[in-house]
């Protein structure tokens, strides 16, 4: 999944980057209002933690543009602020939550899983289709009672396409969700991870979860 981070204070984002980046994420990361307001509009990002204060333009007037303009990527509000009137103003501005500094870095990864489960209308931690099980919080993945060890990339792959399960996602789509804005579109790497994917979901199996729609992409969905 890919998260846009717009942070001023260099060092507090590095911090968030890096930790989101080992907890499976592709991280955008900007420095200021205006480099955030760009990626908000051109990165097609699954979520974004947004800090309120920020140079050039602040994070509620970032905020204010892009839902003005249809973008409808969630939102988490970050600010050294924690009154009432300042949560009124955040949620009134279009954020989906809000956080305030000092803040444990396991809840904004609760928060963050929360906002994407509700982006895909899945309600619970754990998706499940047919006797395939992905919890989405430990990153445990199960078949039948087998627990299936994947790497960090397979991982994020089948999180993305369960969380999009019966739709046909298109390569595109799934390199532009899970690698940030410097890898190469053109490469065939989706391709390769599928290939693992299936060998490690569905090899052994009779029914099959995994399918290509030839033209068009991948598709995780009962057979």
């Amino acid at each position: 999944m890919r998260i846009i981070l717009i942070e001023d204070e260099r060092q507090l984002a590095q911090i968030l980057k890096k930790g989101l980046e080992e907890a499976g994420y592709s991280v955008d990361t900007a420095y200021d209002g205006e480099e955030g307001l760009y990626m908000l509009e051109n990165i097609p990002a699954d979520a974004a933690v947004l800090d309120i204060m920020l140079p050039k333009m602040d994070g509620l007037t970032v905020l204010n543009r892009v839902r003005k303009k249809g973008v409808q990527t969630p939102v988490i509000l970050l600010t050294a602020k924690d009154t009432i009137s300042d949560k009124i103003k955040g949620l009134d501005a279009g954020a989906d939550d809000y956080l305030a500094k000092p803040f444990d870095f396991g809840e904004l990864l609760a928060r963050i899983r929360s906002l994407l489960r509700r982006k895909a209308e899945v309600k619970e931690a754990v998706i499940r289709i047919a006797d395939l099980e992905i919890n989405t919080a430990s990153h445990e993945v199960k078949r039948g009672n087998r627990i299936i060890p994947l790497s960090a990339r397979e991982y994020v792959i089948l999180e993305y396409l369960a969380y999009r399960k019966g739709n046909v996602i298109s390569r595109t789509e799934i390199t532009e969700h899970i690698y940030d804005e410097e890898f190469d579109l053109d490469s065939n790497v989706v391709d390769v991870y599928i290939n693992y994917l299936r060998n490690k979901i569905d090899k052994g199996f009779r029914r099959k979860l995994i399918h290509t729609v030839r033209g068009a992409g991948y598709m995780l969905k009962e057979e």
